[in-house]
């Protein structure tokens, strides 16, 4: 799939301007431009532009153009999400996503392009999505999955998941990490949209970079840039490879492999900072949040530390005082 091929120039245009500009990556660009070939076939259909007997999947997206973009109502984009709900079965949060999608585009041609004057979707409502509380590790179960490495590979996954644990990183920044990201205290990580940021190392991290450090500079490489390869073909680990390797010490610690991931293991990170005294803000530039209420989930994590601060309330403990009942005048 190439969408600067298969894509009309108004969307061409779009998706251009998200992968140069913006800086996303070509994963996202592509699900952009899949989301919007899919929503402008369902309008083409919806709207009598093309036979009803057309199967979706076959419909052209290729004569989509400005008048069409510009004739869209809310009515036709609820009309898109009924038909994604009820024909295709899609949740709430792939829904959402569409929505964001749609959003976007339509920002675009009004305050980029200038090709709208208003923004007919300014008010779209997107489709309420339940909140969970996301699920980590306490601070003994983190020791004892730690405690679990041993064996063949155990100084490059003891690395491995100790960065997860300390630095918060999503598993795409550790496996795309480089030797030369590593600059003494400091490791240089760099984050969606291609955006870089620069996290302190402490102790640990520091030690156990310095032991896999020493085992890999005496392995003969064919990558080599990759900070974490694998033994054996001796090229950069892969996000496969990475997952394998969590859910495996995370059996050895004793801890259910099915409920904890990668992406746990960075839940763990930023729940204990917030435990330890890491302010909200902070944790957002560690973590690499766009927005801070992307952050914010973890403020709600931790039940105790909730106790903890209703009991710290001076009023915590007074008690209503009976006082004798006044005798009233009948009226």
């Amino acid at each position: 799939m190439d969408y600067r091929t298969e894509a009309p120039p108004i969307l061409r245009d779009f998706l251009v301007y998200h992968e140069t500009i913006q800086g996303h990556s070509h994963r996202t660009v592509d699900e952009y431009y899949l989301d919007l070939r899919n929503f402008f076939r369902f309008l083409k259909q919806n709207k009598n532009l093309v036979s009803k007997d057309l199967p979706l999947d076959d419909i052209s997206i290729a004569d989509v153009d400005l008048g069409l973009i510009r004739d869209i109502t809310l009515t036709d984009i609820y009309s898109y999400m009924n038909y994604l709900s009820r024909d295709r079965g899609l949740n709430n949060t792939s829904r959402a996503r569409k929505v964001a999608t749609i959003r976007s585009f339509y920002k675009y041609l009004t305050n980029k392009a200038k090709l709208l004057e208003t923004n007919p979707v300014q008010d779209l409502d997107s489709p309420r999505l339940k909140k969970t509380l996301p699920k980590y590790l306490n601070l003994e179960e983190s020791m004892d999955l730690l405690d679990s490495v041993e064996g063949k590979n155990s100084s490059r996954d003891y690395c491995i998941l100790t960065l997860f644990l300390n630095c918060g990183l999503r598993i795409s920044e550790l496996v795309g990490l480089n030797k030369t990201d590593v600059r003494g205290d400091q490791l240089r990580v760099l984050g969606k949209g291609n955006k870089e940021r620069m996290l302190y190392l402490n102790d640990a991290c520091q030690q156990a970079l310095e032991n896999w450090m020493t085992e890999r500079d005496s392995l003969t490489l064919v990558d080599q840039n990759a900070l974490f390869v694998t033994l054996q073909n001796r090229r950069r680990i892969s996000t496969a490879a990475v997952h394998k390797l969590v859910k495996k010490h995370l059996a050895a610690a004793g801890l259910d492999s099915t409920q904890y991931s990668s992406h746990k293991l960075r839940h763990t990170a930023a729940t204990l900072m917030l435990q330890n005294g890491v302010d909200v803000r902070t944790l957002q530039e560690v973590l690499g949040h766009d927005h801070l209420n992307t952050t914010q989930i973890y403020t709600h994590v931790d039940n105790e530390d909730l106790r903890t601060a209703a009991k710290a309330n001076p009023l915590g403990n007074v008690r209503q005082q009976k006082k004798p009942k006044k005798e009233t005048e009948s009226q």
